[in-house]
């Protein structure tokens, strides 16, 4: 009741309520006898008043009349006023057994009642929303997508006099011709080129949901060729209530276009792997790392232990699991693979029974020259430590995260990761930790990618730098990637290269292309310049070693590649090689790579 009285526009509410009473029993009075009441029930009126009106203001906080705002007038609004007027009918039939109450009264008034207090309401909301009002300088929108978050959209946009929604576009044939809160369903997506002509639309929102990608990635081509501006309704992880509101749509990315469909995880399977288990991720607070760090709390871990050597990322990924509401216990471990005895101590405390092994040196022409010494010792030996002493320890598996880069490799930092592969390949046994590899190409938006590259040199005014016209990637968004990771963890069962889908692959220029028309400027603001391949870089990846074949599982985006398999014996000698390598020359290093990676080219 504090709170009631305190709040100024409930009481103002409050008290139109009482005058609406007032005002539905009086014209009940006036209709009764066709505008000529006669003064022994103009009396009765006001007799009869006070008995009506306490109980019934009462009843109309008691039913919450009160909780809903009139600008957000609805049909739940609709159901307590009547509600309310029900009650003064059987309020009615009880006053009249004490005053002679004409019966036409008692039945006239309820409806009334519902008539002015519901009519006021509506009113009010239909002047907020404005769309009679809506002038000239509203900006106009079309609205892609007609389905749930469309019309929550809708219904939020058409409280704000600054837009004015124009129609919808939807390929459900079913709908087309038909209306949202008014607003026509124009026809389907093809139609927008001809649509923005006509109307003169300089804006659009896309609240396709990202299972219907084909049609998502459509419109925002099509959108990008007409220059137009666009907003995106976020994701279902962000977007958990399923009401889409304007503050929470963003600027479309590149990400939107090359993003892909969504992965379908066999998650009975993943929380048998999972539940109630001890998982460790190397490199936890890297783009991959960080990314299985937050999905696999879904399938329920007991621990969660993130390993990595900076101190500035392991915070990072801290304050951001800070912010989920999880049960899984996280620990927080700064240190080095390459460490045996750290290595040792944390799987004897903590015991895990999966290790994901992220961690590596991946940007290519900074690990060709000068620091070869230090990617051997990373990926190589730091992978053979810690998979030697998972090993030791009786873990039960262990994933390493591969490259496409290790396919073929032109460069250190690809050779490194398929002799990281090799040793997996080799520690393999019949018995004891299954070694489980996950190979993929370029996750969009990670540390070191183009497209954080690309973005800065936009907003530096340009130019944007792309190394060759014809140097193609292929590209996967983080979250799917990190989710066919954890699908292959489960599906392995030691020794198997599993290789991602990862579609076709992208022109780096169209790339570049695209995220200028996206930031609503032209080639000529902002030129794209070709400065040559840098230090190991190949035009074109690969996901395949020569000789290699592939194989279908039972998930559509995951393949096993059939390798020629290495033995201890052969680990045991490319780990001497690698130590001794500290104290040779860079170039003969390279030379003698080859003998180790016979697909290895020297760029």
């Amino acid at each position: 009741m504090r709170k009631f009285i305190k709040t100024p526009k409930i009481v103002i509410a409050y008290i139109h309520d009482i005058f609406a009473v007032l005002l539905s029993w009086i014209m009940a009075y006036i209709l009764r006898f066709n505008f000529n009441v006669p003064e022994y029930y103009f009396t009765q009126l006001w007799q009869v008043f006070p008995y009506l009106i306490i109980p019934q203001s009462i009843f109309f906080i008691y039913i919450g009349l009160y909780k809903g705002l009139w600008r957000f007038a609805s049909l739940a609004d609709l159901k307590r006023i009547i509600f309310g007027a029900l009650f003064s009918f059987f309020l009615l039939l009880i006053i009249s057994q004490f005053f002679f109450i004409p019966k036409s009264i008692i039945l006239l008034f309820p409806i009334l009642l519902v008539l002015t207090l519901g009519t006021n309401r509506f009113l009010y909301r239909f002047y907020k929303e404005g769309n009679f009002l809506k002038n000239k300088l509203a900006t106009p929108i079309l609205i892609i997508g007609a389905g749930k978050l469309g019309k929550s959209l809708a219904q939020d946009l058409s409280l704000n006099r600054e837009f004015n929604i124009v129609g919808f576009l939807d390929n459900d044939v079913s709908l087309h011709g038909r209306e949202i809160n008014d607003i026509k369903i124009l026809g389907g997506i093809d139609l927008l080129q001809g649509i923005v002509k006509k109307l003169k639309i300089k804006q659009i929102i896309i609240t396709l949901p990202l299972a219907d990608n084909e049609n998502r990635k459509r419109a925002l081509i099509l959108a990008s060729e007409l220059n137009l501006k666009v907003l995106v309704a976020p994701s279902v992880e962000e977007l958990v209530s399923g009401q889409l509101t304007f503050s929470r749509l963003r600027s479309v990315d590149v990400i939107d276009i090359l993003g892909r469909d969504i992965v379908n995880l066999s998650s009975t399977k993943l929380i048998e792997e999972i539940s109630n288990k001890t998982i460790l991720i190397t490199g936890a607070g890297g783009s991959i790392g960080s990314a299985l760090c937050h999905q696999i709390i879904a399938f329920k871990p007991k621990v969660i232990i993130c390993f990595d050597l900076s101190e500035i990322v392991l915070y990072q990924l801290k304050e951001s699991l800070q912010k989920e509401a999880i049960k899984t216990k996280f620990i927080f471990l700064l240190g080095d693979i390459k460490n045996s005895f750290h290595v040792e101590k944390i799987l004897k405390k903590y015991k895990p029974s999966i290790v994901y092994h992220a961690a590596a040196y991946k940007h290519v022409p900074l690990l060709e020259n000068d620091n070869v010494s230090e990617v051997f010792s990373n990926n190589v030996l730091g992978t053979f430590r810690i998979a030697l002493a998972c090993k030791n320890n009786n873990v039960d598996k262990f994933i390493l995260i591969s490259t496409d880069k290790a396919v073929n490799p032109t460069n250190v930092m690809g050779a490194t990761k398929r002799l990281a592969e090799m040793v997996c390949e080799g520690l393999q046994a019949n018995h004891g930790t299954n070694f489980v590899i996950v190979r993929f190409g370029n996750v969009l938006d990670s540390s070191g990618s183009v497209l954080p590259k690309f973005r800065s040199q936009i907003i530096d005014g340009g130019p944007i730098t792309v190394t060759h016209p014809d140097v193609t990637r292929f590209f996967m968004a983080i979250p799917e990637a990190a989710q066919l990771v954890i699908q292959s963890s489960i599906m392995g069962s030691g020794g198997e290269i599993f290789v991602l889908d990862m579609g076709n692959p992208v022109r780096i220029i169209d790339l570049a292309k695209s995220m200028i028309k996206l930031s609503g400027l032209t080639e000529e603001d902002i030129k794209i310049k070709f400065v040559g391949l840098r230090p190991g870089e190949k035009l074109y990846e690969e996901i395949l070693v020569q000789g290699e074949n592939i194989l279908p599982t039972r998930h559509e985006k995951i393949f096993i590649a059939k390798t020629k398999k290495v033995s201890s014996a052969w680990v045991s000698s490319l780990i001497k090689w690698v130590n001794d390598i500290p104290s040779m020359n860079e170039s003969i290093v390279k030379k003698e790579l080859k003998q180790w990676v016979v697909e290895y080219k020297k760029q």
